[in-house]
């Protein structure tokens, strides 16, 4: 087993701390390895990997077995949020875990000052998720540019009646996720 140097243990620690805090904290940069779907990714950096879930954002659900079919815009949502950060160097910041089993950081991810969590509910990708928002979130933007999507029936508004939220398609098929 290689030993880690004690630089990069305090580096882990460092990071460890600030994720865990109950305010907003700056985790720092990290690339993106992977999408998930439309609100949840891998990054790594600083020798840790993370598990993010966006925070303040709920992105319509991919099907999660091959018989099942997943909500509209799931995949469009997914592949927007690739062409965003896949590949690309991030910051991240974090507002703590999410709930057991999968202890997700919370955090808001932005590229060039650009916050992507906003981006994908401005397009019309995500909801703002009807959970309690992470304490130190300002939600209010989001709440703004999820009306302005809606009013202009852009992504998955655009389905008008027949819209059902993530929360709603999650509930009525109970779906596991699995990260592995």
């Amino acid at each position: 087993m290689r030993l880690l140097s004690m630089k990069k243990i305090n580096t882990m620690l460092l990071i460890l701390a600030l994720l865990t805090l109950p305010i907003p904290s700056v985790a720092g940069q990290f690339t993106v390895t992977k999408v998930y779907d439309g609100d949840t990714i891998k990054a790594q950096g600083h020798d840790i990997i993370l598990y993010v879930l966006l925070a303040g954002i709920d992105a319509p659900e991919i099907a999660f077995r091959k018989q099942q079919q997943g909500q509209p815009y799931a995949r469009k949502a997914k592949r927007y949020l690739e062409k965003l950060i896949l590949n690309k160097m991030v910051d991240i910041k974090g507002y703590g875990l999410g709930p057991y089993p999968y202890n997700h950081l919370i955090g808001e991810i932005s590229v060039n000052g650009k916050t992507i969590n906003m981006a994908m509910i401005k397009k019309g990708l995500a909801e703002v998720c009807h959970e309690r928002p992470p304490d130190g979130l300002n939600i209010a933007p989001y709440r703004e540019a999820e009306r302005e999507a809606m009013a202009a029936k852009r992504g998955m508004w655009s389905l008008g009646d027949t819209y059902i939220s993530p929360r709603q398609w999650r509930s009525m098929h109970k779906a596991k996720h699995d990260l592995r």
